[in-house]
Formats: C-alpha cells, sequence, structure tokens
C-alpha cells in the first residue's frame, strides 16, 4: 500500500506565511487574522469571511482531507462566477437533508445579513433558482429555510446563487452562529463610529460657509474647508457606507432591485456631485448631509440589529441550551468511574451523572438522587419542580438541585429539548400573508421611486432653465427620504417580538399564519379528555357503605390496584399516597388477580377483597350496590364476602383555567365548541358546566375531521384545541391549531402551536397577544405608507434638502422597530 502521507505531502501546494491557507491570497495587513479556521487542530488564517465559510463548511463535511490531497490552492473570488468547486462535495447525498423521495430542505446561517433589504434580495433570488420550492430567511433568527427538488438542484446550487449575490453560507450551527453574529455587530460598530467622527468633523468644516453668507469668506479658504471635507467624507464613504455599497450591488448582480439601490444611488449622486463642485471650485456641496445620511441610516440598522437579536432571543436561547457533552458512567453500578462524551453519542440504557447547574443532556429516569429542576426553557414555568428516583427527566431541563444519576431513555437527537427545536426550524419556514404582501409592495416600490426621482429630476431641471443647481438636490432628496425598509421591517419585526414573549410564556408558534388566523377565528373548538380536563382521572369522593372508615377502605384499595397500570387504578393509589401525607401504607395484597374490564381481587389481612364495577364486586358480596354514584363520575366499588364497604367516585377534573378561557373567547364574540370522543353526557356534562351551548360527544378521529371542515364549508375560521393522537387529523385540518404540550407528538407535529407551560389559559394569552400584534402591524404599515406619502411629494416639491430627508428616513425606521418592540413587553 503506498504511503498516503507522502502522496499528501508532495501534492499538497506549499502554504506560505502572510497567505490565505484557502485560496493563497496574500492576508491584510493587520496584527492578527480576523477570520481563522480549525483544521485537524491547528487554526489556519484566511483572507476574507468568504473563504473562511468555505473552509469551515468543507471541515464541517467531514472532507477536511481536502487540504491535503489538493493539488493548488482553491480558486479566489474574485473574477469568480460560481462557488469554488470542493464545494460539489456538499450535495444531496448528504442524509441530513431528506425530506422525501423526490425534495431535500436544510437550514443555513448566511453571513452578511444588515438589514430588511438582504432578506428580500436573497429570497428573491433563490427563488428564481430552477428545482428550488421554497426559500424563506428569518429575519430574526437569520436562518435562511431552503427546499428544493433533488432532481433539478444541488445544494452547492443553492450556495453558489447565494455567494453570487456576495452572502457566504453553510450548515447552520448555534455556537458558529452566534459568533458571526457578534462579529457582525462588532463590525457595524466600528462603522457608525468611524460615520459619526466624520460627521462631527465636516460639521466643523461646513458651519463657516454657512455662517458667511454674507461673502466675507475667502475663496480661498472656502476651497480648503471644502477640500478637508472631502478627505474626512472618504471614511465614511469608502468603509462605513460599504453596507448600501455591497446590498445594492447584490442586487443588480441578481437583477432586481433592492432597497439599498435608492440609498446607494442618493448616496453616490451627492458625493459625487460633491466631488465635481470641490474640483471645479464652484457649485454646491453635500458632505455634511452624505456623512450625516449615512450616520443616521446607520444609527436605524443598528437599533433594527438589535431588535431583530432581542425578537429572536428565545429562539436562540433553546437551540444554545442543547448540551454538547455529558458525563458517562462507563460500568455502573459495579463502577462509578466518568467519562466525559458527546451528548450525540449517548444510546439508550446509559447511566450519566447530571450535576448541578447542568443541562440534561437526553431524556432519561433517575436511578439514584433526588433534585430539583429548571423547566423554564422548556415550559415557561420558573419555579423549581422536585424530581425523585424513578421519576423522569426531559433532555434540555437544568439540574438546579444535587447530583443525580440517571439512565438515557431516549437519545439526545429525540430528547424533549431536540423536538422543540426541531418545531422552532419550522417556525420560520414560511411567511403569514401580510409579510408576503408587503415584500411585494416594497420590491414595486423601488422601482416606482426611481422613476419618480428621475422624473424629478428632469422636471426641476427643464424648471431652472437647463441648470442642474436645483433639480440636482431635490432628486437626491427623493431618494433618500424613501424608506421601503419600514414596510419590509412592519411585519417580520412584530411576528417575532410577539414570538419572542409567547415562547416566554410556554408558548411556542411553529405556524406561519398562526398570529393572523387565530385573530379572524369565528369558531374555537376544544377537545374534552386533556384539553378541558386533566386527561387523568382523580378521585373526588369516597362513600362509606359499611362500618370501615373511609381512610382504611381508600388504603385497602391502593393495596390491591398498587401492580396495576390502569389509569383508575393509578389514580386510588395516588389520592392513599396523598391522604398518607405523600407516603403509602406497608400493605401487601397476596393471590392478587386483575380481570381486564371487570377489577381486581386479592388477600388482604386474611380477608378476600374485591375492587371494580358494580357486577363484579356484587359476585362477592352477594346483593345490589347500595349506591347509585350519579352521572358525570366514574365509580369503582370495594367489597368483601357478604358486605359492601365502599365507592370511589373518580372524575377526569376540569383544568382551573377552563372557565376563564372559554368566557374570554365567548366575550370575544367567538362561537366555542366542544367536540369529544367521550360519551355525549360525559360531554354535555361538561359543556354545561362551563356554558359551552355547542356540544358534541361520542365523535370518532374521522367524525371530527367531517365535522370541522362542515363548519369551514359555511364559512368559518376553526381554530382547534387538543391533545391526544386521535387529534392530529383534525388539528391538521382546522386553520389554526393549539396542541397542549403534555399531549401526543404526533399531535405536535401538526399544530400551529404547543403550549409547553400546559396551561389552557395560554390559548385566550395567545389571542390577546394575537390582537395586540395585527394591531401593531396596521400601525406599522399604516405610519411607513403615511409617511411615505407624505415625505416623498415633500423632497420633491424641493421642501426637504438631503440632510433632512436622511433624518426622517432613519427615524421612519426607527419607529417602526420601536413600535414593534412593545409586543415583547409582558409577563
Amino acid at each position: 500500500m503506498p504511503d498516503t502521507t507522502s502522496i499528501n505531502r508532495h501534492t499538497s501546494p506549499p502554504v506560505q506565511a502572510g497567505v490565505c491557507y484557502h485560496c493563497g491570497q496574500p492576508l491584510p495587513a493587520v496584527a492578527k487574522p480576523e477570520w481563522q479556521v480549525r483544521i485537524d487542530g491547528t487554526d489556519h488564517a484566511m483572507c476574507c469571511p468568504g473563504c473562511a465559510a468555505v473552509a469551515q463548511t468543507i471541515v464541517d463535511l467531514g472532507q477536511a482531507s481536502y487540504y491535503h490531497e489538493r493539488s493548488a490552492f482553491a480558486a479566489s473570488a474574485e473574477g469568480a462566477h460560481m462557488l469554488p468547486p470542493e464545494l460539489r462535495l456538499y450535495d444531496n447525498a448528504d442524509p441530513r437533508f431528506a425530506l422525501d423521495e423526490d425534495s431535500r430542505e436544510t437550514t443555513l446561517a448566511v453571513e452578511g445579513i444588515r438589514c430588511a433589504a438582504c432578506v428580500w434580495l436573497i429570497e428573491q433570488r433563490l427563488a428564481k433558482l430552477p428545482g428550488v420550492q421554497s426559500a424563506q430567511l428569518n429575519v430574526a433568527t437569520e436562518r435562511l429555510y431552503v427546499r428544493w427538488r433533488s432532481d433539478d438542484c444541488q445544494p452547492g446550487d443553492i450556495l453558489a446563487a447565494l455567494h453570487a449575490i456576495g452572502y457566504a453560507a453553510y450548515p447552520y450551527d448555534a455556537q458558529r452562529h452566534g459568533e458571526q453574529q457578534r462579529q457582525a455587530a462588532r463590525t457595524l460598530g466600528r462603522q457608525l463610529f468611524v460615520a459619526g467622527l466624520a460627521m462631527m468633523q465636516v460639521m466643523m468644516y461646513v458651519a463657516p460657509a454657512y455662517l458667511a453668507d454674507d461673502g466675507t469668506l475667502d475663496d480661498s479658504m472656502a476651497a480648503l474647508m471644502r477640500w478637508a471635507s472631502l478627505l474626512l467624507t472618504a471614511p465614511a464613504i469608502c468603509y462605513s457606507a460599504l453596507p448600501f455599497w455591497r446590498g445594492a450591488w447584490a442586487s443588480l448582480r441578481a437583477y432586481t432591485l433592492g432597497m439599498d439601490v435608492p440609498v446607494a444611488l442618493g448616496i453616490a449622486a451627492a458625493f459625487g456631485a460633491s466631488v465635481l463642485a470641490t474640483v471645479r471650485g464652484h457649485g454646491d456641496v453635500y458632505f455634511d448631509s452624505v456623512t450625516m445620511f449615512i450616520f443616521l441610516l446607520l444609527c436605524s440598522r443598528h437599533l433594527e440589529l438589535r431588535a431583530r437579536r432581542k425578537a429572536g432571543a428565545a429562539l436562540e436561547r433553546l437551540q444554545h441550551a442543547l448540551p454538547a457533552s455529558a458525563t458517562l458512567l462507563d460500568d455502573y453500578p459495579a463502577s462509578h468511574a466518568a467519562t466525559l462524551v458527546p451528548a450525540a453519542a449517548l444510546t439508550v440504557g446509559q447511566v450519566i451523572m447530571i450535576k448541578p447547574g447542568e443541562a440534561v443532556a437526553a431524556d432519561c429516569v433517575i436511578v439514584d438522587g433526588r433534585t430539583q429542576l429548571d423547566l423554564s426553557l422548556l415550559s415557561g414555568e420558573s419555579a423549581p419542580v422536585a424530581r425523585d428516583s424513578g421519576d423522569m427527566l426531559p433532555g434540555g431541563a437544568i439540574n438546579a438541585g444535587s447530583v443525580v444519576l440517571a439512565r438515557v431513555t431516549r437519545i439526545a437527537q429525540d430528547s424533549t429539548l431536540s423536538k422543540l427545536v426541531k418545531l422552532v426550524d419550522r417556525a420560520g419556514r414560511d411567511k403569514p400573508r401580510i409579510a408576503q404582501w408587503a415584500d411585494d409592495v416594497a420590491g414595486w416600490f423601488v422601482l416606482a421611486l426611481l422613476l419618480f426621482a428621475l422624473a424629478t429630476f428632469v422636471f426641476w431641471y427643464w424648471m431652472d432653465g437647463d441648470s442642474a443647481a436645483r433639480a440636482w438636490p431635490i432628486a437626491i432628496a427623493v431618494l433618500v427620504v424613501s424608506c421601503p425598509c419600514a414596510l419590509s421591517l412592519a411585519t417580520p419585526t412584530a411576528l417575532a417580538a410577539a414570538t419572542d414573549r409567547l415562547l416566554r410564556q410556554g408558548v411556542l408558534i411553529t405556524g406561519p399564519q398562526t398570529l393572523e388566523t387565530l385573530h379572524r377565528a369565528t369558531h374555537v373548538v376544544f377537545d374534552k379528555t386533556g384539553t378541558l380536563t386533566f386527561g387523568r382521572p382523580a378521585l373526588q369522593q369516597t362513600v362509606q357503605l359499611g362500618l370501615m372508615q373511609a381512610d382504611f377502605c381508600l388504603q385497602v384499595a391502593a393495596a390491591l390496584d398498587a401492580g396495576s397500570g390502569h389509569p383508575l387504578a393509578r389514580a386510588i393509589v395516588d389520592a392513599a399516597a396523598a391522604a398518607q401525607g405523600g407516603a403509602r401504607a406497608d400493605w401487601q395484597a397476596t393471590a392478587v388477580d386483575e380481570i381486564a374490564g371487570r377489577g381486581v381481587e386479592g388477600v388482604l389481612h386474611n380477608r378476600l377483597y374485591r375492587l371494580g364495577s358494580a357486577g363484579f364486586v356484587a359476585e362477592l358480596s352477594g346483593s345490589a350496590p347500595p349506591h347509585d354514584a350519579g352521572h358525570g363520575v366514574t365509580p369503582v366499588y370495594l367489597g368483601v364476602a357478604g358486605r359492601w364497604l365502599a365507592c370511589f367516585h373518580l372524575r377526569d377534573g376540569l383544568r382551573p383555567d377552563a372557565q376563564a378561557t372559554v368566557d374570554y373567547f365567548r366575550k370575544a364574540g367567538k362561537t366555542v365548541v366542544l367536540l369529544s370522543g367521550d360519551n355525549a353526557d360525559l360531554a354535555r356534562q361538561v359543556g354545561d358546566q362551563l356554558g359551552i351551548s355547542t356540544t358534541v360527544g361520542g365523535y370518532l378521529p374521522d367524525e371530527k375531521l367531517a365535522f370541522v371542515k362542515r363548519l369551514q364549508q359555511t364559512g368559518a375560521v376553526v381554530a382547534m384545541v387538543g391533545d391526544g393522537i386521535n387529534d392530529a387529523a383534525v388539528l391538521s385540518a382546522a386553520d389554526v391549531s393549539f396542541a397542549m404540550g403534555a399531549g401526543a407528538a404526533l399531535a405536535q407535529a401538526h399544530a400551529d402551536a404547543v403550549l409547553l407551560c400546559g396551561r389552557l389559559g395560554a390559548v385566550a394569552d395567545s389571542a390577546r397577544v394575537a390582537a395586540r400584534t395585527m394591531g401593531v402591524i396596521r400601525q406599522n404599515l399604516g405610519w411607513a405608507s403615511v409617511y411615505n406619502a407624505l415625505a416623498i411629494p415633500a423632497a420633491a416639491m424641493g421642501l426637504l434638502n438631503p440632510w433632512l430627508s436622511g433624518v426622517g428616513m432613519a427615524l421612519s425606521s426607527a419607529v417602526v422597530v420601536a413600535n414593534a418592540l412593545r409586543l415583547r413587553r409582558g409577563k
């Protein structure tokens, strides 16, 4: 076998100091390289973020050996129209992309997102790519969700399309994405600082020209002031304005008119006219307006960036909470020797140690110890929850107590938190209709604006007798004063802020239309078991039928049911333990025999007892039961030979917030419906108790589905709240749906929102937030429309100069973002 090491050594190009490890281009002249990638345990310098993204993606794909086997450096980005060919390794064969036989999907992190203009441009570009079925960029989390047909498109084609318009993308990784966001924030901060410094200095040099309007300023001094202003404006143009140049250039390369195009044209026109006037020695200069506009617009974008990060904070916390490692006990219980292993490597049955302050790496059950759990990230519940030996620990919970040992029941990829993260991924994949409308309007708005600015210039040029002295600044003001970003920010910022608030309250929104459709809903349909009720029976009353005390009878029944898994049996056992202060009587029944559908019998204290239905116990007691339990409860009888001892009334109790939730929707003008699979009498009793006029019971899953479809055929907008696996079909069919957090996983997968907190009242909370969100969106869209309708004509009539137009544009975006952030406030 040949020595592959020597082959690699001879074929790989020599890497010199001061050049990019990926493409071989010279590194920037800085003390420490800004971009580095760890390859085979060594950090290698890169010349630009594009090379760093490409190199990191190669490493993420497990193809780091490329750097040993290559015979030349990768092609540089200069002049390249396609992605470097080595990223063709990133193709449909990767199992992470599999969706079905014909389609693939993935989540990408995109570097260089500056504002809503980037979102619009990327989505428009990918929509034109053959084979791409959908591409949605979440403005709050800066993650791109792409779905494509595997026969027509490769992931490399998607990366190439992004690369062609100036964006680097890579498979989403929470840690790396967080670092990229911090780097972007630092870069924007430096650009903002340079623009502010340039603005203040330029103001000092133009002030004499404004003050000396009587001609007292010497011509040579005026020329010196202009040249000084030019030199001070240059850093703002060449560095601080880079986001606008790059955004506009990316739009033009993609043959679209993005929102950065009018901004860049306005800056270029004002700066170009000022440079020309400075060189000629006569004419107006706008250096102060240019620097002020750049500074104010960067301030607006800085505020927008912070708003996006705040709005997506709760979703990002879920991603970063996934533990990377776990402490494995290799030979438990023979040994407590511990090894630190990747969380993804855990398998079912292994025992792990969870220390105080650590996150639970996977769903598991405690085998030794007791502790307190912080479930705030999973359910929004801030109070610690006690867990003892034998109790389940959900993956992602924080150990807030003492050390415990736990046995893994699900691998990390299937843990509770991992499933929530997958639901979060669903949340940002599509846009609501109102957001799509705003994006479409913004796209046409830019074209109309450019045509209007051109018409304005021509008009004033003609009015002033072929002189551009007034036409030029007015056209610049028209370009600068417009705010298409405010239109595109109006909806996504508000939705992201509302989603963040609801997640902090324990409601995970997973559907794009959830809040919009919930606000429009005409009918709210509730399931009964597990939704309006707890979904588990509880002992309501113990009726004494003989001489034995009720407490004694309850302990006898618990001893008979101790080994049963029946829900009614567990309710009796739990009630007996609660009556003893959490402990159980040390009574052991013998000769226990459980008869399915009838009850259980066993010997206790040398006597034969029976517990179950009236007919089953009557065979031992010898007579009909002396007590009728009535409607709405499930009776469980206890008896011995010749005597009846007790009747236990069990009922699936209503949730404490069920009444308030139903009352809220009824007062809001919604039609409330109870749709249950339980028998009609029980459903009607619960409906009457809650004041629900329309109650339907005894429906099978397909009948529930048909019922909802009949409502929709009459024009109703149906919101469905359900729990169990039999609700999956109707949850999917409803216009908007909520699944209880403790319900079946299949039901959650088909719902538009999941109540992680387990509170039914969270549905009413969501409806309140939905109403407020739609109000804020209408306010934002109204403000953006009114502002543009007033500001653009004012600029066209010469009432606004360029710097004042810049102030207006920056304030317009700031108002929209600040108004949307009000939605984050609340409990």
